[in-house]
């Protein structure tokens, strides 16, 4: 049985008895990863992005590719995660769909929101430069700590991002732009308030307490 919320973006919809990450959020998971770390504009066509996921899972890609057609058509675009960056000329096939070309897709700002969220993607430092490069004026007052986040402690800065677009997932934030922030505050969060707890707690302690805690959670991690 399926965990099912009223938003269409469903990257962390999941099995309500397994736990696992349904289909659904595997495949827009998947879309999302590929436009973030592919350049090359033949593999963000609609068939490119279906070839190289029916590879990774050894499959027919024609079996795969009205699900990528409906996540892009129906979801991706409308919700502006994604758009379309422009087209390729097409040498076979209908003289009107060679005029036309097929169409190649980009990330929007908001959909390089939503990857940063994913822990698959690795240049996920380079998607938080190409943020904090079009950030408006409320974005930028976070960009120095963020930044020095993802260097000193990046699986805690991007766990942030997770939370946030998790959050737009469950519609408790309304919207993802403009990034910020303190649209979390009024989320109940157990993990942020535990991290938080710690940090205060651990910048009060003695050279000695702060050691002797660091070894004891070398132990437990």
């Amino acid at each position: 049985m399926k965990v099912k919320k009223n938003t269409q973006l469903s990257i962390f919809d999941t099995f309500k008895i397994k736990g696992e990450l349904t289909g659904e959020a595997n495949r827009q998971r998947a879309i999302i990863t590929i436009l973030a770390t592919n350049v090359n504009p033949i593999d963000r066509t609609r068939t490119g992005i279906s070839q190289i996921i029916a590879k990774i899972q050894n499959i027919a890609w024609k079996n795969i590719y009205s699900g990528i057609f409906l996540d892009l058509n129906e979801i991706l675009i409308p919700l502006g995660i994604v758009e379309e960056a422009g087209r390729l000329p097409l040498k076979r096939g209908p003289k009107a769909l060679q005029a036309i070309g097929v169409p190649y897709y980009n990330l929007t700002k908001k959909g390089v929101v939503v990857a940063l969220s994913i822990s698959d993607i690795n240049n996920r430092q380079e998607l938080l430069k190409k943020i904090f490069s079009q950030s408006d004026s409320k974005e930028k007052e976070y960009e120095r700590i963020i930044t020095n986040l993802s260097e000193t402690t990046p699986n805690f800065a991007f766990s942030i991002f997770q939370k946030y677009v998790k959050a737009f997932c469950n519609n408790e934030i309304k919207d993802l732009l403009p990034f910020d922030l303190s649209k979390l505050k009024g989320i109940s969060d157990e993990s942020l308030i535990i991290q938080k707890e710690i940090l205060e707690v651990f910048l009060k302690l003695s050279k000695q307490d702060k050691e002797e805690t660091i070894t004891f959670l070398n132990k437990i991690t």
